[in-house]
């Protein structure tokens, strides 16, 4: 029996406190000169034929998109759930720790080790935590180990000293594979999908352009799941609620191009790549990053998006197998 795990999120608030970073606002007083693209290194965080970096902007629109979108939140604003400083006095977004030498394997225990990699996890003892040691929200881990170009991610993760964690669930990622997870399974996200993927960086957005689809949460989703996602955590058996692996994109007719650079690139992404639906939480919140060059300001000028200015669409002509993330050739 497939275990339902539904993540709780403690909702970030639309306030930030933190001012501009320095690296964001001196693109602003130069005129703003892109920077290389980040990800090409080697070990980029998905492969360059993944479902995360295939365009859907010509993708038809799913039949049910209208209903998505309302059970999602027409009127609900666009969140950037990420960012720089701290909100109500932690920091927010995903911390993303990352590891260019091997480093010893790390005991960890899970409360889901049926649906968890038991071993084999190598996190830093740095390693940060969602929220801050002290949140009580989803404590994600994300470890890039760029040695090994494999992503180590567990949900409610816990440290126990001595290099060993508890968490709810985890699993291991290898960063130059399209293979996904058993059927079925969980993973660190409800959908059983890798969250680093997913995540916007901020070297991404001082590029210009960020190249793959971004993580998002929906209050309520339906018992089931897309391809290429690998579990549900539905609150009910109704298809007017979106499916995990769902694909959404920002519609064609917005009008992105008086927005902050930072933004912008966000913005552009979502129409180009789209974003996933991953898990359950509050409606239209984005993933990225928890990042000092981050700059709030420019951020928060996604907020004047809302629910309506996006559709769903059928992504299901990308899928070259059921159990591969690699997008068939078009």
């Amino acid at each position: 029996m497939t275990t339902q795990r539904t993540a709780t999120r403690k909702n970030a608030t639309t306030t930030h406190t933190a001012t501009a970073a320095a690296v964001a606002a001196v693109c602003l007083l130069s005129g703003y000169a892109p920077a290389p693209a980040p990800d090409t290194g080697p070990c980029p965080t998905s492969p360059a034929d993944s479902f995360w970096r295939a365009p859907v902007d010509a993708l038809p629109v799913h039949p049910r998109s209208a209903q998505y979108v309302a059970s999602i939140g027409a009127e609900a604003p666009l969140h950037p759930d990420f960012g720089s400083g701290l909100s109500d006095g932690r920091p927010f977004g995903i911390p993303i720790t990352v590891s260019d030498q091997q480093v010893p394997e790390s005991k960890v225990t899970l409360d889901y080790a049926e649906e968890s990699e038991s071993s084999g996890y190598r996190i830093p003892q740095h390693a940060k935590i969602e929220n801050g040691p002290a949140s009580d929200g989803d404590r994600h881990v994300v470890v890039w180990d760029r040695a090994l170009c494999k992503s180590y991610e567990l949900w409610d993760a816990h440290p126990q000293g001595d290099n060993a964690w508890h968490a709810g669930s985890g699993a291991i990622f290898d960063l130059r594979s399209n293979r996904l997870r058993p059927d079925g399974w969980t993973s660190a996200d409800a959908a059983g999908l890798a969250i680093l993927p997913g995540l916007v960086r901020p070297d991404e957005a001082a590029s210009g352009r960020i190249d793959h689809a971004i993580r998002i949460t929906v209050p309520r989703s339906d018992q089931s799941y897309v391809w290429p996602a690998r579990h549900q955590a539905g609150s009910a058996a109704d298809p007017s609620l979106p499916p995990m692996g769902l694909r959404l994109r920002l519609k064609s007719s917005v009008d992105t191009s008086r927005l902050p650079p930072q933004a912008k690139a966000v913005a552009e992404a979502l129409a180009t790549y789209g974003a996933i639906v991953a898990d359950n939480g509050s409606a239209w919140f984005l993933s990225g990053e928890e990042n000092a060059a981050w700059d709030n300001a420019q951020l928060d000028t996604l907020k004047g998006f809302k629910g309506s200015d996006f559709e769903a669409v059928d992504a299901s002509g990308l899928m070259r197998s059921p159990d591969s993330g690699a997008v068939a050739p078009r």
